[in-house]
């Protein structure tokens, strides 16, 4: 059975307004807000979802399945796959953030690697040729890329 706006448990969701002009309704939820586009939204209607046929289309569908469990009151499961981050990749990204953060307070790459892997002190010749060095470097560098834009690649998933 559709749900029609006027279902829905409203008294936890705020209303925002959207860039551009519109509103949208925002329902909380534990893995991530749910945000209803509100334009000619009939209450009545059953709600509707529309999807973009574009390279995303998998996790947007993957996330209304989601929402329509949600919204009948079942288990919504954990995030689409496309978005969960291995735990791995997770600390990485927080060394990411970390070194971009250290590199642009004017830390020395050898001063950032000192912090991110508590290393030992190695004498210079031991640090041009270490392996912490190259992999500190690399942090700061894809960490610049995914300031410059990068960061959409894995909101979407890749």
């Amino acid at each position: 059975m559709a749900r029609r706006l006027e279902q829905l448990d409203l008294t936890l969701a705020t209303a925002r307004r959207r860039r551009g002009g519109g509103t949208a309704i925002v329902l909380p939820h534990p893995g991530g807000d749910i945000h209803l586009v509100v334009g000619a939204i009939e209450p009545t209607q059953p709600l509707a979802v529309l999807l973009p046929l574009d390279d995303s289309f998998h996790i947007r569908a993957e996330a209304a399945l989601q929402f329509q469990r949600h919204l009948l009151g079942r288990a919504t499961g954990p995030p689409p796959r496309a978005l969960a981050l291995t735990p791995r990749y997770r600390l990485r990204l927080v060394r990411m953030v970390r070194a971009l953060d250290g590199r642009s307070s004017g830390a020395t790459y050898r001063e950032i690697a000192a912090v991110l892997f508590e290393t030992h002190q190695q004498s210079a010749a031991e640090w041009k040729t270490s392996s912490i060095r190259a992999q500190t470097i690399r942090l700061v560098k894809d960490a610049e890329t995914m300031m410059r834009g990068g960061y959409l690649r894995l909101l979407a998933g890749r």
